[in-house]
């Protein structure tokens, strides 16, 4: 007798058998291992298709015919399994996505490889975007992904060539978990030129998680479905460049069916790849928000808590203190910090740091490439955003 989990995968693992009609064979029938039984006879079979007392199940005769086959020998599907090295989360499971259970419409059965507890993370933002992104478009991904990994969220987005792969790439060198949600099987991995960076999402604490059976390829209809997911695993998504049409926007679409954040990177009107942002920023100009900076939407999504106690409570429109300084590194904070507190000259700032000469003056060059410092006559004061963030409090 096959046990309920494997029955699950088992079943699962039948091409065309819907979420909604497995959730109905379920309640009618009580278990999946009890759909598996009934399949291995005529007579059972027949209560399949017809379901207990005319219930609302209803499935084809070819269907019927394969959950036989597939229940007379389950084993070829189970060692799939084993050989792609996935495990089987259920929608029964403790380990089962809090916010993945919450959408419409949940995958019964979640084929996973790598750390599943990444797909239950506190935070989680998603990042998509075109297959085909400018090279600003690409760094912005990756900058956007990096700060918010490094405030301890986990990055989901579809592992697709272009903006997602950028997402994950950057959190993936940080060495921090990402997760990549597939539009195929994993032994069907798409796009095959991503399998180094599936493996080092692995590799890095993250997960590759598929609501396909391992062998089932990739198909126009499965990514449209696979963006429902990338949107569910997350309580917000970021669109960072999306031409008219493009994938991306479905799963902002999604996002905000789901009740879940939207932010989205504009561009130049003259940009392809940012017409689709653009309308649909115009399309849902109530519901979707803008993203306006690195530092502004990580205030925008909360993932710091800002003072805005008194004089230092902050500004609308204006970046946080706190979110500024979590874009920086480490050296690039402090000395932001040391100036913003009005330390002017080097000699303060490497008093106040307590870091070299040398490594301040480095410092200064790399915060006045970003724009926010400005020199004159050998004293340094803030600039753009720095500039413009309510001052800490003594």
């Amino acid at each position: 007798m096959i046990g309920e989990r494997d029955a699950w995968a088992v079943l699962a693992s039948v091409h065309g058998l819907g979420p909604i009609t497995f959730g109905l064979m379920l309640r009618e029938h009580g278990s999946a291992a009890r759909v598996v039984e009934l399949a291995l006879s005529p007579a059972g079979r027949r209560l399949i298709r017809d379901g207990p007392d005319g219930g609302r199940v209803r499935l084809s005769e070819e269907m019927v015919e394969t959950l036989g086959m597939v229940a007379a020998d389950p084993d070829p599907i189970l060692a799939r399994l084993r050989t792609a090295g996935t495990h089987v989360v259920t929608i029964d499971d403790e380990a089962y996505p809090a916010r993945l259970r919450a959408i419409a419409e949940p995958p019964p059965v979640l084929f996973v490889r790598g750390n599943a507890t990444s797909l239950n993370a506190p935070r989680a933002i998603a990042i998509v975007g075109t297959r085909h992104p400018t090279e600003p478009g690409r760094r912005v991904a990756a900058r956007i992904a990096d700060a918010i990994a490094r405030l301890g969220a986990v990055i989901v987005s579809g592992l697709a060539i272009g903006i997602d792969g950028a997402a994950h790439a950057a959190v993936v060198s940080a060495a921090l978990p990402t997760v990549a949600v597939l539009g195929s099987g994993h032994d069907r991995l798409f796009p095959k030129a991503h399998r180094r960076l599936a493996a080092a999402v692995v590799e890095t604490g993250g997960a590759i998680v598929s609501e396909l059976p391992p062998d089932a390829g990739p198909t126009k209809g499965t990514f449209p479905r696979r963006n429902r997911l990338i949107s569910g695993l997350a309580e917000a998504t970021v669109v960072v460049e999306a031409a008219q049409g493009s994938g991306a926007l479905i799963t902002a679409r999604w996002a905000l069916e789901q009740g879940r954040g939207c932010f989205v990177v504009p561009g130049s009107i003259d940009a392809p790849a940012s017409a689709g942002c653009l309308a649909f920023l115009r399309e849902f100009s109530g519901e979707a928000r803008i993203v306006a900076g690195v530092a502004e939407l990580i205030d925008d999504l909360e993932l710091v808590e800002a003072d805005e106690s008194a004089d230092g409570r902050s500004r609308p429109g204006v970046a946080s203190r706190e979110a500024i300084m979590a874009i920086l590194g480490r050296s690039e904070a402090a000395v932001a910090a040391a100036l913003a507190d009005g330390a002017t000259t080097v000699d303060e700032l490497a008093d106040r740091t307590n870091l070299a000469v040398s490594t301040v003056l480095g410092t200064l060059t790399m915060l006045e490439i970003r724009g926010l410092v400005v020199s004159a006559y050998g004293r340094y004061r803030p600039a753009g955003i720095l500039a413009a963030a309510p001052p800490r409090l003594p």
